[in-house]
């Protein structure tokens, strides 16, 4: 069976999650938040972080031997720490909503929003221009203004905004794969690493060769139906000079910088199950950025199963755990040919469109 995606290529292809961004640019500001909105009965969900230098909220619930199993919202979100304040608004707006873990009677519920964060202070110019709840809620709102599925939106939104990878501008990317069984698999990745997604010897990106052959779809600038090609080796010889006098004149330093994100399907999962699903994810990631998982990266990903298909069996398991990690490079690969070049005070990242044009064919 030819590998295909969803109807829309992204994590909206798992039934009843929702996506909203809100970000700010100008002012200081180079920053954003993303938030998946699950079901009101909530997600089953799980987590697995393997950077040296993470930044997370409720992680520790996930873990399948605790109480809780379902998340009524998932928050990927720019600030580093800070950021993780942008949680507070959505877990204050579906409280408002009475959606969360039951604890007595009506609307006494408690909303579980996992989240985590990128590092990317600073790149707007203010270092203490960073996501706050407002972020969230407005966030939330865009998510619930979304939950019929209006398409999906790339590259430099929510997380996305402020991000980097190895001296180019980093982004937001998704993607997603119909299973044999009839199940999806999905993934939301926000891509910011103190590693290269570009493979220095040809300038090629290392996760292009995992591209479905519809996956430039709707990205500007690309010809739908083929692969980025190979670089002109001029280009290549001057993005690596332009991303020296970079990181020797920007006032932000490239590290530390973390690749989060969500992977998701609608078949039934346990949350030790949805656990493995974000761990099969990473290999997406390491197949997608070199070095990955660094000391200077708080790289996490969250699993989560909304459960509207029967569970897999041991063969649909197995094509489930692969697919997650192509669905992850994908989304990785798909963000980052959509981000675009911006400058700020702090300096310049260039899109990877712009620093290899001929890639474009």
């Amino acid at each position: 069976m030819h590998p295909a995606a969803g109807p829309t290529n992204s994590l909206l292809d798992v039934a009843g999650l929702a996506v909203g961004h809100h970000q700010r640019v100008g002012g200081g500001f180079l920053t954003g938040t993303t938030v998946v909105l699950c079901p009101p009965e909530g997600a089953v969900g799980g987590a697995d972080v393997r950077g040296g230098a993470p930044g997370t909220r409720e992680t520790d619930l996930l873990d399948p031997r605790n109480l809780v199993e379902r998340v009524h919202a998932v928050v990927l979100s720019g600030g580093s720490a800070f950021g993780l304040a942008a949680a507070d608004g959505v877990m204050r707006e579906l409280y408002a909503r009475a959606r969360g873990f039951p604890m007595g009677g009506p609307g006494e519920v408690v909303p579980i929003v996992p989240a985590a964060v990128c590092f990317d202070l600073g790149r707007g110019g203010d270092f203490g221009a960073f996501p706050d709840a407002s972020f969230g809620s407005e966030a939330l709102a865009a998510a619930e203004a979304d939950e019929h599925g209006h398409g999906p939106a790339q590259g430099n939104v929510g997380a996305g905004t402020g991000t980097q990878v190895g001296g180019l501008r980093g982004g937001l990317g998704t993607a997603s794969l119909a299973l044999p069984d009839g199940s999806t698999v999905a993934a939301l990745v926000v891509v910011n690493a103190v590693g290269s997604a570009v493979d220095l010897g040809t300038g090629e990106l290392w996760g292009a060769r995992q591209l479905l052959d519809d996956d430039l779809r709707g990205i500007p600038g690309w010809s739908e139906g083929r692969r980025p090609a190979r670089p002109d080796p001029a280009e290549l010889e001057a993005a690596l000079t332009a991303a020296q006098e970079a990181n020797a004149t920007s006032s932000v330093p490239r590290s530390p910088a973390t690749t989060i994100g969500v992977v998701a399907t609608d078949a039934s999962l346990t949350p030790a199950q949805c656990s493995r699903l974000a761990t099969s994810g990473h290999d997406g990631m390491a197949r997608a950025v070199n070095p990955i998982h660094t000391m200077f990266d708080g790289d996490a990903l969250f699993g989560l199963s909304t459960a509207t298909r029967p569970e897999p069996d041991a063969a649909g398991l197995h094509a489930l755990l692969h697919g997650a990690g192509e669905v992850v490079t994908r989304a990785m690969v798909r963000g980052l040919l959509a981000a675009k070049t911006v400058t700020t005070s702090a300096g310049t990242w260039r899109g990877y469109r712009d620093a290899f044009p001929s890639a474009a064919g």
